[in-house]
C-alpha cells in the first residue's frame, strides 16, 4: 500500500478528505527531488512534510484521492 502511495503521490494525485478539509499532496516544485516535501493543507494552514510522514497521515486519517478545491484533482 504504501509504494503504490508513494507512487500515487508523485504522479500528483492529491489525497485528502473534504469533510474535514485536510488535504495531501506533493507539489510540483518537488518533482525528481532526492527527498521530496510534501505538503499538508488544514484549516489552521499549511506544513510541510517528508514523504515518509505524508504516508503515515495518509495510512492514520484513512485520506483518499480527492478533489482539490483550487488545484483540482492533481497537484501538477
Amino acid at each position: 500500500m504504501s509504494r503504490m502511495t508513494t507512487e500515487h503521490l508523485k504522479a500528483g494525485k492529491i489525497f485528502g478528505d473534504c469533510n474535514t478539509q485536510e488535504y495531501l499532496y506533493l507539489p510540483a516544485s518537488e518533482i525528481g527531488v532526492d527527498d521530496p516535501l510534501c505538503v499538508i493543507e488544514t484549516p489552521e494552514g499549511r506544513q510541510d512534510i517528508t514523504m515518509k510522514e505524508a504516508l503515515t497521515y495518509v495510512l492514520k486519517l484513512s485520506l483518499k484521492p480527492v478533489r482539490h478545491p483550487q488545484l483540482g484533482s492533481r497537484s501538477f
